[in-house]
């Protein structure tokens, strides 16, 4: 039933009039420009919670639209800066240059991390489908030699998560996320139970390390397993976050969270991809169109 369901989905994306797409977009992307979404920073701030800012995009081809969109990011830390907002940055490698080649990216990498550092800021690097996935944790342990103000992500649904885990050095910054690309089930976990198993077992595992963890799920019974590891392993709060997507109802676990004094950081994406990324979005994972129906009309915590 539910393949049949994202088959449907798949097929009827074209005909689906584009201000829909915006009504369901609204939710969860913070505006189309950068005060849009500095001022939504700011009234999360105000609830004493931290943000990252990701520009939307990606599979950049051009070389001077990722220049612009490098550029804006660096322009991006200095609003931050300026405007004392506790809030960091992250992109996609896809989005500033990797499609190209390396060089771009790199260069355009660069660029970035220095002016994080500039900063006095922090850049992750996020992850993407797992044809990047080498580049991006070569280009973060590469930079993370010139400063260790920078960190990636790790994905729970492949194979390869824990190697990954157990070849970070003490003190490297990982969000810890289930993965949402729809990958071959010869490199990724495919049942649900599986890949939440694996997560837990990752964060003990990162733990264990001395890794810090931005612990990045909406699903309840996860958050409650984390806890539960955080509690038995006696972890310092110094070592772990929480994070969540803007727009994505959490009940009340976000209060929960920061009565317990923990620090809950949002993902706020914004820019003028929102229709394109909406879009590839559920043609990846057509699953999220299921979500996005059932929370449609729920209200937006940060709002």
């Amino acid at each position: 039933m539910f393949l049949l369901f994202n088959n449907i989905i798949i097929a009827l994306l074209p005909f689906i009039p584009k201000f829909i797409i915006k009504l369901i977009s609204n939710r969860y992307i913070a505006g189309v420009n950068d005060s849009e979404v500095l001022y939504v920073t700011k009234k999360i701030n105000q609830m004493n919670l931290s943000v990252t800012i990701d520009i939307l995009g990606e599979h950049t081809t051009k070389l001077e639209e990722a220049k612009t969109i490098s550029e804006n990011y660096i322009k991006l830390y200095k609003n931050i800066r300026d405007k004392d907002l506790d809030c960091n940055i992250s992109l996609k490698p896809s989005h500033i240059g990797s499609d190209i080649n390396y060089d771009v990216y790199n260069s355009n990498l660069i660029n970035i991390h220095n002016e994080s550092i500039n900063c006095n800021n922090f850049l992750r690097l996020d992850m993407e489908n797992s044809k990047l996935t080498d580049l991006t944790i070569k280009s973060f342990k590469e930079r993370y030699k010139i400063n260790n103000n920078i960190g990636t992500v790790i994905q729970a649904y492949l194979f390869r998560s824990l190697n990954d885990i157990n070849n970070l050095k003490e003190g490297m910054n990982i969000r810890l996320c289930k993965g949402i690309y729809n990958e071959s089930s010869k490199i990724a976990l495919k049942e649900p139970a599986e890949v939440n198993n694996n997560y837990l077992t990752l964060l003990k595992a990162a733990f264990n390390k001395k890794v810090y963890v931005g612990i990045a799920t909406h699903d309840i019974d996860l958050i409650n397993e984390a806890l539960r590891i955080i509690t038995d392993m006696k972890v310092d709060k110094n070592y772990f976050e929480f994070q969540v997507l803007y727009g994505v109802p959490m009940g009340n676990m976000i209060n929960y969270l920061l009565n317990k004094q923990y620090k809950v950081r949002v993902y706020v994406p914004y820019g003028n991809s929102w229709y394109d990324y909406s879009i590839r979005r559920l043609r990846e994972n057509p699953n999220i169109s299921k979500y996005i129906i059932k929370n449609l009309f729920k209200r937006n915590f940060y709002k």
